[in-house]
């Protein structure tokens, strides 16, 4: 298990169905926690209620990610810019002319009409593309692993927002966030819609940020992020009336000896058949 590295406190938490969570709510900083507990025991509202946005903290959710018909991951995430870039200085002329919106846009319908192209190369094959070779291009590269990093390497960079789901909307904006000096990373529910094999590759992900100095929350139910999890923070006993109390506090390993909550049996039951 490693070793935290100072607390961020939460007193008096009262958002929603929380019943005046003062019992000293402490969460270890530079590891990775994991808030858990049965739907509605008020695992978003200790965190997102708790703990104030702003400097330092970056806060990945599934909502809808606003934008255009024609928005999509190299939108979104600036990869087009550096692109741009590099075909305008192979040419010789302005960056503008390989942009769909401004001097490059079709001269008939401003690039919104019938003629339209997207790019469909995927996240993975355009890693390796911008990669190497003549077409290394290292700005446009490391937002491209970002994207690979968080799971994403199979999506279309053409592919609209509107077709991602409330988890890959999630991992593209944790991919957009990765490069930032950001100390605090919250997660909510970041395996949703995830294959198995993807869920061990997020794993991955998260134990790169802790390693590299991030304190990373991930409010999750999924059993293999709960024992992957330096400190656990379990709500219930149940959902509701019944829930907003922290219940556990401490490690996997604790949890599963205790089996003193739902999750803990849970998590017993999955250690021992993995």
């Amino acid at each position: 298990m490693r070793t935290p590295k100072g607390t961020l406190e939460i007193r008096g938490a009262k958002t929603h169905n929380l019943q005046n969570v003062d019992v000293d709510v402490d969460i270890p900083l530079k590891v990775l926690v994991v808030v858990t507990g049965v739907a509605g025991s008020g695992k978003s509202s200790l965190i997102h209620g708790s703990i104030p946005a702003g400097a330092g903290v970056v806060s990945v959710d599934q909502t809808p990610i606003r934008g255009s018909r024609r928005s999509n991951p190299a939108t979104y995430t600036g990869l087009l810019d550096p692109i741009r870039t590099a075909f305008a200085k192979a040419n010789g002329v302005k960056p503008a002319l390989f942009s769909a919106n401004s001097e490059g846009a079709c001269p008939a319908c401003n690039g919104a009409g019938v003629i339209y192209t997207d790019l469909a190369m995927s996240v993975t094959e355009a890693t390796a593309f911008f990669g190497a070779g003549e077409a290394r291009t290292l700005g446009a590269h490391a937002i491209l692993r970002n994207l690979d990093d968080v799971g994403l390497g199979y999506i279309s960079l053409g592919q609209p927002l509107t077709t991602l789901s409330g988890g890959e909307r999630q991992r593209l904006k944790l991919a957009m966030h990765m490069s930032e000096k950001g100390g605090t990373y919250v997660l909510d529910e970041p395996t949703a819609g995830l294959h198995l094999a993807d869920v061990e590759h997020l794993l991955g992900l998260l134990d790169r940020l802790v390693e590299s100095g991030k304190s990373v929350i991930v409010i999750e139910h999924h059993q293999a992020v709960v024992a992957h999890a330096d400190w656990i923070i379990d709500l219930g006993p149940g959902a509701g009336h019944d829930g907003g109390r922290v219940v556990f506090e401490g490690t996997p390993a604790a949890l599963v000896a205790a089996r003193s909550t739902l999750t803990g049996q849970h998590l017993a039951a999955y250690v021992g058949a993995v």
